[in-house]
């Protein structure tokens, strides 16, 4: 187990990597040392402002080079970081800054109004920081608020008493909250720089000395973070890249996200690798170089690394078709669990959609969380071992359903089904167990039916939920977005018969719902309480 900080990770690095690039965006960079030292500055501000021991500091912001910066200011302070995701209304922002106790909140100045807002009844919070790039005063519409540019370049006094560092200090990472309502997860950063602190080359250090050799070593990934650093996928490749002293590179619209700005930030900052979330990424990413005139240099690119929802083989292939050299890592991973599964494609060959190799440290659980033999054909819950969050915070009955002790080490269940394969070391996996629809007295795991929906002629998207019927307890239905046009006269019928002649009959959607656009968050997983209320409505009027 890591006893380092990510304090440590910062200050080596600016001594080894010095001058080198840590973040890049719109073809501009901040270097290790800069990094540091303005983290530096940030950390002894919030001491000064009384930022109590591990106490809470919220990030609200697109991807930008302050958040990097912040999270490291965070762990000198001794603070604990906290994401928002900044497409929350007043409601759910409010909670989620309740429910985390914050004390601080970085905010950018598109969001000032919003946070504004609900700040009457969040009497914790201490101060609010702004990040202002358009050049005007946006802190000035919040009493009390400062300018983030501004405060980071005032120098820490050299008397600050910073804290004891501890590997058991805590960062968080708030679920999605697309099921249910956000939840805090708890990581120790020690366990954080053991998963991801070997730069994609293995287990993190353990020692100063081993961190120093290895930020020494002459490797510094570069990776294109595709994805927003407030959800799991994004934040976790950048701090995967940054462990290993490299460069963490963002596009140049962090707000929308443009397929060709992607590929053009591939051809002129040559990542190595790029994070995306699946299909939502990839096939309008497909798209683009399929039907671009511009024909982008992708040569630098030899990983693409997607985590968090399944994607399909066609896409896979069509993007590998473009970069032959391509690796596709497929991570089976949540925000509550890292390293459950991993699918590889290549030229050479591919895993199919929805099989993962398990790792040392995975086991299947039922739903009495009681470990089950992982023999084949055996069906389970997911748990992966090997230095996981420690909890949800403030829900301790939820924490002792989803983290179990085996023989002295912690498995972390979020509640995915998988399936043994023949084989005994592959596991198929079936889908989230909160997402499961009973319908006629049969379970159904939505991921399967969008699967083989995704593969019918001019479907874009597809989310598939249950709702509530009284003939089959829940009626399977699938909203869809179409690629071109609306949708043909005849294609909810042709639809429901592609799935019968794919998938049993009792898995086909009983309806189909036509909208312009699914409704996903910006990490692309899909929003099932949204999406039920999508269908609810449009059932209701029909």
């Amino acid at each position: 187990m890591a006893q380092l900080t990510f304090a440590d990770v910062l200050e080596t690095a600016a001594k080894v990597r010095g001058d080198a690039p840590a973040i890049s965006h719109q073809g501009k960079t901040r270097s290790w040392a800069d990094l540091n030292r303005r983290a530096t500055n940030l950390g002894a501000h919030f001491l000064e402002k009384g930022l109590s021991p591990q106490g809470k500091v919220a990030i609200y912001t697109y991807n930008h080079m302050a958040y990097n910066e912040t999270v490291f200011a965070i762990a000198k302070a001794g603070g604990t970081h906290v994401n928002v995701n900044y497409r929350y209304m007043e409601e759910e922002l409010q909670y989620l800054l309740e429910n985390a106790d914050t004390e601080f909140v970085i905010v950018h100045e598109d969001f000032v109004d919003r946070l504004a807002k609900v700040l009457g009844g969040l009497p914790k919070i201490k101060e609010v920081l702004v990040l202002n790039d358009s050049g005007g005063a946006t802190h000035e519409r919040i009493s009390g608020a400062l300018d983030y540019n501004t405060l980071v370049e005032i120098p820490a006094p050299a008397n600050v008493q910073w804290p004891e560092r501890s590997p058991d200090h805590l960062m968080f990472l708030y679920t999605g909250g697309t099921t249910g309502m956000p939840k805090g997860v708890m990581w120790r950063q020690g366990d954080l720089l053991d998963k991801l602190g070997g730069g994609l080359a293995g287990a993190g250090p353990s020692s100063l000395e081993e961190l120093e050799n290895s930020l020494s070593s002459g490797f510094a990934p570069r990776m294109l973070v595709g994805v927003p650093l407030m959800h799991g996928t994004g934040w976790f490749t950048s701090l995967t890249c940054l462990f290993g002293g490299g460069t963490t590179i963002f596009l140049d619209d962090t707000k929308h996200f443009k397929p060709a700005d992607f590929w053009t930030v591939v051809e002129r900052e040559k990542p190595f690798g790029a994070s995306i979330v699946g299909d939502t990424f990839a096939r309008p990413l497909l798209r683009e170089l399929r039907e671009s005139e511009k024909k982008y240099d992708l040569s630098s690119l030899i990983m693409m690394v997607s985590s968090g929802v399944m994607w399909s083989e066609e896409t896979k292939k069509g993007l590998i078709e473009f970069m032959p050299s391509l690796m596709i890592a497929d991570a089976f991973s949540s925000s509550e669990a890292l390293g459950m599964g991993t699918s590889i494609t290549t030229a050479a060959g591919t895993m199919k959609t929805g099989k993962f190799m398990v790792t040392p440290h995975t086991r299947l659980f039922d739903e009495s969380l009681e470990p089950i033999e992982t023999a084949p054909g055996a069906q389970g819950m997911v748990g992966a071992g090997g230095g996981q969050p420690v909890g949800y915070y403030k829900d301790p009955e939820k924490s002792a359903k989803t983290f179990v002790n085996v023989d002295g080490e912690i498995f972390s269940i979020p509640g995915d089904w998988a399936e043994v394969a023949e084989d005994g070391v592959t596991l198929n996996l079936l889908g989230r167990g909160s997402v499961c629809i009973n319908t006629g007295g049969e379970k159904v795991f939505v991921e399967e039916v969008e699967e083989v929906i995704k593969t019918y002629d001019n479907v874009k998207d597809v989310v598939v939920v249950g709702i509530d019927d009284e003939r089959w307890g829940q009626a399977i239905t699938a909203v869809v977005s179409t690629l071109s046009g609306p949708p043909a006269e005849n294609m909810e019928t042709n639809l429901i018969t592609h799935v019968k002649n794919h998938l049993a009959g009792y898995k086909a959607p009983k309806h189909v719902v036509f909208v312009d656009s699914v409704y996903r968050s910006p990490s692309g997983k899909a929003d099932y309480k949204a999406t039920k209320q999508t269908v609810i409505d449009a059932l209701s009027s029909s």
